[in-house]
């Protein structure tokens, strides 16, 4: 251990304030204009680099070696008791709360525990950016991803530290540091290229390693600094070069530009959401991140030069304070937000906070992380585990005001234990949006297994990718109806007469199932039992994450086979914007006499104005195009959504049914209409001419 106390370096607390801004912001008001707020956990990545890897150069130095077991005891002083109490406090809120915030809860409180959540996130396939177009719930502790991958480089890098030391010159360890970064970044780029999933890309050690190797490197480079407190010289022994006058002038212009450069990264609109339905691209990654994270390196570079005012600057008073309690910050927002939102209106997603909710989980959380960071967080470090329980125990025999609080401390752990015991033990097995996926899915499975004789059988596709990339295709389609180009029966459209012949207006119609072809994404699957309660023998061809750029193969392999009926339904807006092109082929593979109905999209997410303004367009300038509204039908209803407040349960299935059938129904009488109109014009002008007067001879 070093023989001075650990040292201090300017600008990092309030570098530490702007990451965790930026990360709150994003989360809490996911509709402000940090679209890619999350890339203040990058920021966080390069400020640990580099402030681990100096504190352990500057122990080598002064000491001849590094001591391992003292530096992991004062990482788990630091980390181990803030974390202890969110998990347990936010396990048993849970419990109260009930609802989706329980689903997967054991293995997050393992991961936690284990400082594995990064890794048991991957195999369990959930992803940071997933909330509800996939049909998951965010997960209660989901920010704990990250502190896993910097409690695994604690334990890690001080072990490896050594073996890049035998490097001789500053140059090398440098080049291989970013070396290193360079590879886990273009390793980030193979994973998803390779088709992995973004959650392997994002969430692993070895491929977001990035931000940590760059604060090594930067460490490294500026090796032999002897930092010290604002107000006093700070950061770095420099060459003499850099001792000129106009020094400082330009490490604040650089600093500067790399703060103004973090926070427009912060604000890139593309973002990771496309991935799984935030908006953007998910391309975007690592490139985002890897911006922010060289960006931040210069940032610290230039706050801790000891010329440079741009460290006092940004440790003015409030930064400071929220940078000290940045790490209580961080951890609490996130199950705040959560656990408020379930209590509130009995659901959350991330990708629609109200502002309410927002302000008020801001409000909890900086009361939680002051109070942790004063009660928990200081008297272990400064006293230690074993202090911190020998002042406890002393607080138990001395008088009545200190034995009490000492009990209520006690009482408080116990309760908090117990609570997330029970959480773990009463924790669903799948959210409320997969159990009405999967009911749509076995409704489907079982009106296959025995299809009337009048329609081909229903099929799913139940299986949930996860991921809007992983469309499905065109299942095994029915077998071709009596019609030559595979749809069922028409009923005549000739009007009835009555007397001296003249049409009668059509009855109002309800088109039958055997006569609806529908495709459709996971709602429509949720929607399945209602759709076959209102149109016995109707035809569905539904699966999770699809989206409309794979309607067309799906309904072109349909038409090939001869199984179109004469109602073709579409359901395919919740996953990702609709193009005008996909909707063409889709009406083009109908031929002229089938009707197509586009059902509307609902979802929390910020492309669905425009997917329904999209449908609403060509619905307006196509024939035989008509609109299921069910946007507006579930919007006075959000109750019969499942807690994602996207796919319905067993009422909202059945106003899914309603809502496509009034459209059907809808287009069925006008085509009557059109019919009896024309009827009633020939039986007109027939009569007209029967009662003219013969010519002339």
């Amino acid at each position: 251990m070093s023989s001075s106390p650990a040292p201090r370096y300017a600008g990092l607390d309030g570098l530490r304030a702007v990451a965790v801004l930026l990360v709150v912001v994003y989360h809490l008001f996911p509709g402000a204009f940090l679209h890619s707020g999350f890339v203040g956990v990058d920021a966080f990545f390069v400020i640990s680099g580099f402030l681990i890897t100096s504190l352990l150069l500057r122990e080598r130095t002064e000491t001849g070696r590094i001591a391992l077991r003292a530096f992991w005891v004062r990482r788990a002083r630091r980390l181990l008791p803030a974390l202890a109490l969110v998990v347990t406090v936010s396990a048993s809120a849970a419990w109260l709360v009930g609802g989706d915030v329980l689903v997967g809860l054991g293995r997050q409180v393992l991961g936690a525990a284990t400082f594995s959540y990064n890794w048991l996130s991957i195999a369990a396939g959930t992803s940071y950016f997933s909330a509800g177009v996939s049909g998951g719930q965010p997960e209660l502790l989901r920010n704990l991803w990250s502190l896993a991958v910097e409690e695994q480089f604690y334990v890690l890098w001080p072990l490896l530290l050594p073996l890049l030391l035998l490097l001789r010159g500053r140059t090398a360890r440098i080049a291989l540091a970013l070396a290193l970064a360079a590879g886990s970044a273009a390793w980030a780029v193979a994973v998803q290229a390779g088709g992995a999933s973004i959650t392997h890309a994002y969430f692993g050690t070895d491929t977001h390693a990035f931000g940590l190797l760059l604060g090594v490197a930067l460490a490294f480079a500026l090796a032999g600094s002897a930092p010290g407190r604002v107000g006093a010289p700070v950061g770095v022994g420099a060459p003499g070069g850099l001792g000129r006058a106009w020094v400082p002038r330009a490490l604040v212009v650089a600093g500067v530009a790399a703060l103004v450069a973090l926070i427009a990264v912060a604000a890139w609109p593309g973002g990771l959401g496309g991935l799984d339905g935030l908006g953007g691209g998910w391309s975007a990654y690592p490139a985002v991140s890897l911006a922010a994270s060289l960006a931040t390196a210069i940032l610290i570079a230039a706050a801790v030069h000891p010329r440079s005012p741009l460290g006092a600057a940004l440790d003015i008073a409030p930064l400071r304070w929220i940078g000290e309690r940045s790490y209580g910050i961080y951890l609490w927002h996130w199950p705040v937000v959560v656990l408020l939102g379930q209590a509130a209106i009995g659901r959350f997603t991330d990708a629609a906070v109200p502002v309410p909710i927002g302000i008020a989980a801001a409000v909890v959380t900086a009361v939680a992380a002051s109070l942790s960071y004063r009660l928990l967080e200081q008297p272990v470090r400064r006293l230690g585990f074993g202090g911190a329980l020998r002042a406890l125990r002393t607080r138990l025999g001395g008088a009545p005001a200190r034995r009490f609080g000492a009990l209520t401390t006690l009482a408080a752990a116990a309760l908090v234990v117990g609570g997330t015991t029970a959480a773990v033990g009463a924790a669903p097995a799948v959210s409320s949006s997969e159990a009405v996926v999967a009911a749509g899915a076995r409704a489907l499975a079982e009106a296959s297994a025995a299809p009337s004789a009048a329609a081909g059988p229903a099929t799913a596709r139940p299986e949930a990718s996860g991921s809007p990339e992983d469309p499905g295709g065109p299942g095994p389609g029915p077998a071709p109806g009596p019609r030559s180009d595979g749809a069922s029966p028409t009923p005549d459209p000739t009007p009835r007469t009555g007397r001296h012949g003249k049409p009668l207006p059509p009855p109002p119609a309800e088109v039958s199932g055997d006569r609806i072809t529908a495709v459709g994404d996971s709602v429509m699957l949720a929607s399945a039992e209602g759709l076959l309660g209102r149109f016995p023998g109707i035809q569905v061809d539904a699966a999770v994450s699809r989206s409309m750029w794979a309607g067309d193969e799906i309904i072109g392999g349909l038409s090939a086979q001869g199984a179109l009926r004469d109602y073709l339904v579409v359901g395919l807006g919740t996953n990702g914007p609709v193009d005008g092109a996909d909707l063409q082929d889709i009406y083009d593979a109908l031929g002229p006499h089938r009707s197509l109905v586009l059902v509307t999209a609902y979802a929390p997410r910020d492309w669905i104005p425009g997917v329904n303004a999209e449908l609403a367009a060509f619905a307006a300038t196509h024939p035989r195009v008509v609109l299921a509204d069910w946007s507006q039908a579930i919007a006075p209803h959000l109750d019969y959504l499942a807690g994602d407040e996207i796919h319905p349960g067993p009422t909202g299935g059945q106003l899914y049914a309603s809502t496509v059938a009034d459209a059907v129904d809808a287009a069925e009488n006008q085509r009557a209409e059109v019919a009896y109109q024309v009827a009633l014009v020939r039986w007109a002008t027939a009569r007209a001419l029967a009662s003219a007067p013969a010519p002339a001879p």
